[in-house]
C-alpha cells in the first residue's frame, strides 16, 4: 500500500505519537483493546493506534448486537427497510426482489468503493476500523455477527484496507466503508493476507451507514490539540518569566471576574507555575504596568481554545459509541418493554454537524492563539522587553539570532487561518436531490488535523526564542518555581547564540512539546 504522507498523514502521526505509551510498553505484554460499544475515548483510541494492535469484543457487546441482526432480520418480513428491502438514496423507493438482495449487496459494496486521492496512513486506518467495530458493538446496525468477526480478524491482522483521502461529506464515510468490506470479501487489497469472509445477504448497507473515518480523524486531531493546549501554557510561562510579565493579569481577581472555565485554568495553571513553593503568589516586580496582549490577554484567548478542544473531545467521544446507522434497528424489548417487535428507526443520526462544528471551532481557536503567540514573539525579540541583544543574538552587530522564528511563525499562522475557515458553512445537494444537505464534517477534521500540525510548529518557534532568552539571562539558577522544571525538561535544545540553521532546533523543540503538556498535566492532577 503507497503510504505518501499527505499534511493530515503526518498530523494524526503526530498525534498518535504524542498519546502513546513508551515502545516497549507498547509493545511487550500489552492487552487486547477491549471494544464494549459505549466506553471508546479519543485518548484510548489514539494511545492504540500508532502500531498494530489487538482487539476483543465483550459478551454483552456481541449479544447486543445479535439482538439487532436478530431483530433485523424479523423486520425485513414486517415492513420496508431501508437499503434491505430497498435501493439506497434516490433508489428509496425501488424495491427489491428477495432473489435479487444477493446481488445487489455486493453491487452497493463495489460501486460505493469509488474512491479517490492518496491512501490514508495506518495511523489513520486503523482508527477508522477500531471506531467502525466499536460502533457495530454499540448495537442497532443489525449487521451479522459474522461481518463483527471479521472486522475483528482485519484489525488483529493489521491488514489494512486502502481507504483514500477524499471518503466523505460529514453523512457517511461510504467509500472508506465499502473499500473496508470488499477487502474482508477479498476484493481490495489488504497490508496483509486475510481469508476472505462471506458477508451476510443484507450487511452492506450496515457496514456502510458509517462517519468512522472522520471521527477517526476527528479524535486523532483532538488529542493532538488536547497536548499542545496544555504545551502552549507550559512555553507561554516560559517567555512570561524571560519578559519579566506582569502576573496580575493571570491572579485570582481576573480568575475571578472573567467568565470562562478556560480561562480560570489559565490563570491557575501559569500563576502555579511562577510561584515558589510556600509563597502567595509570584515575586519580583514585572517590567511594566501592563503587558502587551500577547501575555496579557493568554487567559482569554487560550482558555478559549482549552474549552473548545474539551467541547469537541465530548461531541467525537459520544459519537465513538453511537449506534448512528440508518435504519437503527433495535429489538423490541430493549425498547418497548414487553412487544417482542422489532424496533426499526429511519433517521439522520448518521448526519454529524455537531462534529463538524466543533472540528471548525477548535481550528478557529487555536488560530486566534497562534495569532497572540506572534505577539510574545516579537516581545522576545525586542531588547526592550528582555534586556537582551536585538532577536536574542550573541551581541555581534547585526546578528540575525532567531529573527526567522518570527517568520516561520507567520508562515505556520497563515496556514492555520486558511484551514480554519469554516468547512461546515457548505453543502451540496446530492442524489438526485434526496440528501440536500452535508455538514463536510470529514473535510472539517482533515482541515483540524492540519491545524495542529501548523500550531505545532508557531510554538516550536516560540519555545526555542524563550529557552534562549532565559538561558542568556542565567535565569532559574536558584528558583524553586515549576517553570524551572520546564526550562530543563528543554535542556536538549542547543545553546549555542551564534547565527546558525535553527531547523534542527525546531524539529527538537516539537518533540519536547509533549513532554512540557504532560509536566503541565501532572502539575495539575497534584494540585
Amino acid at each position: 500500500m503507497a503510504m505518501d504522507q499527505t499534511p493530515a498523514d503526518r498530523a494524526a502521526a503526530a498525534a498518535a505519537a504524542d498519546a502513546a505509551p513508551p515502545p516497549r510498553a507498547r509493545r511487550v505484554g500489552v492487552p487486547a483493546m477491549t471494544i464494549d460499544g459505549r466506553t471508546l475515548t479519543t485518548r484510548k483510541l489514539v494511545a492504540r493506534v500508532d502500531a498494530p494492535l489487538k482487539v476483543r469484543i465483550t459478551p454483552t457487546a456481541r449479544r447486543r448486537a445479535q439482538a439487532s441482526y436478530q431483530a433485523a432480520n424479523a423486520a425485513v418480513g414486517l415492513r420496508p427497510v431501508y437499503g434491505r428491502t430497498t435501493g439506497v438514496g434516490a433508489n428509496r423507493e425501488v424495491a427489491l426482489p428477495a432473489e435479487e438482495t444477493a446481488r445487489y449487496t455486493l453491487g452497493l459494496l463495489r460501486s460505493h468503493a469509488t474512491s479517490a486521492g492518496q491512501i490514508r496512513n495506518e495511523i489513520r486506518i486503523r482508527a477508522t476500523l477500531v471506531v467502525r467495530l466499536n460502533q457495530l458493538a454499540a448495537g442497532g446496525s443489525g449487521i451479522s455477527t459474522n461481518a463483527i468477526d471479521g472486522l475483528v480478524a482485519m484489525i488483529n491482522a493489521d491488514a489494512l484496507p486502502p481507504i483514500r483521502e477524499h471518503a466523505g461529506i460529514g453523512t457517511g464515510d461510504l467509500t472508506a466503508m465499502a473499500t473496508t468490506a470488499l477487502g474482508l470479501l477479498g476484493e481490495a487489497p489488504l497490508t496483509h493476507p486475510l481469508s476472505p469472509i462471506s458477508l451476510g445477504i443484507h450487511d452492506a448497507l450496515p457496514f456502510l451507514s458509517s462517519n468512522a473515518a472522520t471521527l477517526a480523524d476527528a479524535a486523532l486531531a483532538t488529542a493532538r490539540l488536547q497536548t499542545l493546549g496544555r504545551a502552549a501554557m507550559a512555553v507561554a510561562t516560559l517567555t512570561g518569566m524571560a519578559v519579566r510579565a506582569n502576573w496580575e493579569a493571570f491572579g485570582p481577581a481576573v480568575a475571578r471576574v472573567t467568565p470562562g472555565i478556560g480561562v480560570r485554568r489559565v490563570c491557575r495553571v501559569v500563576t502555579g507555575l511562577v510561584t515558589e513553593p510556600g509563597q502567595d503568589g509570584p515575586e519580583g516586580e514585572p517590567a511594566r504596568i501592563q503587558d502587551p496582549f500577547g501575555m496579557r490577554c493568554l487567559p482569554q484567548v487560550n482558555g478559549l481554545l482549552l474549552e473548545a478542544v474539551q467541547q469537541l473531545d465530548r461531541v467525537v467521544g459520544a459519537h465513538l459509541n453511537a449506534a448512528a446507522e440508518n435504519p437503527v434497528i433495535l429489538a423490541g424489548p430493549a425498547v418497548l418493554g414487553p412487544d417482542p417487535a422489532p424496533v426499526v428507526a429511519h433517521h439522520g443520526g448518521f448526519h454529524i454537524p455537531a462534529v463538524a462544528l466543533g472540528c471548525d471551532s477548535a481550528a478557529i481557536a487555536a488560530a486566534q492563539s497562534a495569532s497572540l503567540l506572534q505577539g510574545r514573539l516579537a516581545m522576545l525579540v525586542d531588547p526592550f522587553a528582555t534586556g537582551l541583544p536585538p532577536f536574542l543574538g550573541d551581541g555581534t552587530p547585526g546578528a540575525s539570532g532567531v529573527m526567522m522564528l518570527e517568520y516561520l511563525a507567520a508562515s505556520a499562522l497563515a496556514e492555520l487561518r486558511s484551514v480554519a475557515s469554516p468547512a461546515s458553512l457548505g453543502s451540496v445537494s446530492l442524489s438526485r436531490g434526496t440528501e440536500e444537505h452535508a455538514s463536510f464534517a470529514s473535510r472539517s477534521a482533515v482541515q483540524l488535523l492540519t491545524a495542529g500540525d501548523a500550531y505545532a510548529t508557531a510554538l516550536s518557534c516560540e519555545l526555542v526564542a524563550a529557552v534562549r532568552a532565559l538561558r542568556m539571562q542565567g535565569a532559574g539558577a536558584d528558583a524553586k518555581a515549576g517553570w524551572v522544571s520546564l526550562l530543563e525538561t528543554c535542556t536538549p535544545l542547543g545553546d549555542n547564540p551564534t547565527d546558525r540553521d535553527l531547523t534542527g532546533d525546531l524539529a527538537t523543540a516539537q518533540d519536547l512539546l509533549p513532554a512540557l503538556a504532560d509536566q503541565v498535566e501532572e502539575y495539575e492532577k497534584g494540585r
